[in-house]
């Protein structure tokens, strides 16, 4: 497939996908999708509005008794249909991200679509896993038991950074539980959302199931988030919107997920393999340009290290490829957008004031300037109060500072408000412990950063919000337990009666 195949074509009919078919949005304002590599427009479509979103909970709603109703194995059977539609369009998928994101290629090819297509294959296992707990006589007279069932609808809001993923992380748990779902993707990044969604219905998942609405957060994702007919709303995106998002859905008591921002500590101890950690650390900054809430984004060396492994980073960063998203080679693409990129600019510029920018700090020229590109960028001698410390930038800035004693170290990887991601490298397996049990995190790596795994949850603490992405851990977010109680002793009148009513039967 051509790497600019025609997302105009393919999506004729609309960026809107409801009850298994695309439609035209009912605004009357259209968005562009521009590749950020090159700030041209590839598609535009009409947003959704709040028409569109009360049709797509209205299919969710029709579509839910059946597919409650199905049995595990049945949902599971689909999703592993699914889990292959999405394998057979693995290379449309690759491609159409790198299109609307700027990603790599290698990045989409190895990263984004494989992992997307395991969460399915995860996801369909699992959906035959959904147990309660075991029954017995806890009172002596009764059995009980507990039933795991499905909300209802979810009304889910994904971001730009990682569209393909999102939506898999959004829909798969929501569904293989027994839920149906009204997806909203990032207005900049629709097109793999909805070529997730047509392969769900491809794969046999009936209609109104999977539906995704493309529209703005102000004009179709507070309407999902209020509506009366979604009983769960799942959000992942930045700390402030998250606020609001968790007020519209308390508005109407409903069921809440929130995965936000980030500000991932990597603590090096001076015991730790440097080249390690310095690879490490370049890998796990520009990831995705940067544009991921568990990026590496503040480095704390501890002293005896520090300067080496500045100059380690610092000649790591100058070797990164920035270039074509298509082209193989490439290790860096653009930024999501200019406005991203120039916001990115201007955490750096107003660094200069207080910090040295040992590397990078600016947009590239020649050839990549029409692009949103920003080159790999190494700070130190920030304090540790300063915005590009406190702050979650999301680009590819990595601001490195010193710690003496391992007390430090962890006081400094906890004071930000974030809680989300973090890592420790050390070859002392006693230093690391103590790291994975005091840096307050969702996820702490050790001697390593970044990589996740389906088996295992993804979601963070304090200003990072809470519930589970991934795993098994994840159905705590999407089903509702129910107690079930039966009495065992067919008495008509029960000894705990006289407390209502008469005296104690002798």
């Amino acid at each position: 497939m051509d790497q600019r195949f025609d997302v105009t074509e393919r999506f004729a009919d609309g960026a809107q996908y409801i009850a298994g078919r695309l439609r035209q949005g009912g605004s009357e304002e259209t968005h562009p999708v521009v590749d950020p590599a090159t700030g041209e427009q590839v598609f535009g479509y009409r947003l959704a509005g709040a028409a569109d979103v009360d049709a797509a909970v209205a299919a969710a709603e029709a579509a839910f008794p059946e597919w409650a109703g199905a049995t595990p194995g049945e949902r599971s059977d689909a999703m592993h249909r699914f889990a292959a539609a999405l394998t057979e369009r693995a290379d449309d998928l690759a491609h159409a991200e790198s299109l609307q994101c700027g990603k790599p290629i290698k990045l989409s090819t190895e990263f984004d679509v494989p992992g997307s297509i395991d969460n399915t294959a995860f996801f369909a296992g699992a959906a035959r896993q959904l147990e309660g707990k075991a029954a017995a006589e806890y009172s002596g007279d009764h059995t009980s038991y507990v039933r795991r069932e499905p909300i209802g609808v979810v009304g889910s809001i994904a971001p730009w950074n990682y569209p393909l993923q999102m939506a898999a992380w959004k829909v798969l748990p929501a569904i293989a539980a027994g839920n149906t779902i009204v997806l909203k993707p990032a207005e900049l990044t629709p097109l793999t959302s909805l070529m997730f969604a047509q392969a769900a219905t491809e794969a046999g998942l009936p209609d109104g199931v999977v539906n995704v609405v493309s529209g703005t957060g102000p004009g179709a994702g507070e309407h999902l988030v209020s509506h009366p007919g979604v009983a769960m709303t799942s959000f992942t995106g930045s700390t402030a919107v998250g606020k609001r998002v968790a007020a519209l859905a308390t508005s109407t008591v409903k069921r809440i997920h929130l995965e936000l921002g980030g500000k991932a500590p990597f603590v090096v101890f001076d015991d730790a393999d440097l080249e390690a950690a310095a690879h490490g650390a370049v890998a796990g900054a520009l990831i995705n340009t940067g544009q991921d809430c568990t990026a590496a984004t503040r480095a704390y060396v501890q002293r005896p290290l520090y300067d080496a492994f500045v100059a380690a980073v610092a000649d790591l960063m100058a070797s990164v490829r920035l270039g074509d998203p298509f082209d193989p080679h490439t290790d860096l693409g653009p930024l999501i957008s200019h406005r991203q990129r120039d916001r990115v600019a201007g955490f750096v510029d107003r660094a200069r004031g207080y910090a040295t920018v040992v590397t990078g700090g600016e947009a590239p020229g020649g050839d990549l300037a029409k692009g949103a590109y920003y080159r790999p960028t190494l700070i130190t001698g920030a304090p540790q109060d300063s915005e590009i410390v406190q702050s979650e930038i999301f680009g590819p800035v990595l601001v490195v500072l010193p710690f003496d004693g391992d007390d430090e170290g962890i006081a400094l990887a906890n004071d930000t408000p974030y809680g989300l991601a973090a890592s420790a490298w050390s070859r002392d397996v006693y230093r690391t412990g103590r790291a994975s049990r005091e840096i307050r995190a969702g996820c702490v790596w050790i001697n390593d950063h970044i990589p996740i795994i389906s088996e295992m949850p993804h979601g963070g603490v304090r200003a990072s919000g809470f519930g589970k992405d991934m795993s098994a851990y994840s159905f705590e977010e999407y089903t509702q337990v129910k107690h079930v109680m039966f009495d065992n002793t067919a008495v008509v009148r029960k000894d705990w009666h006289r407390t209502v009513f008469g005296d104690r039967q002798t």
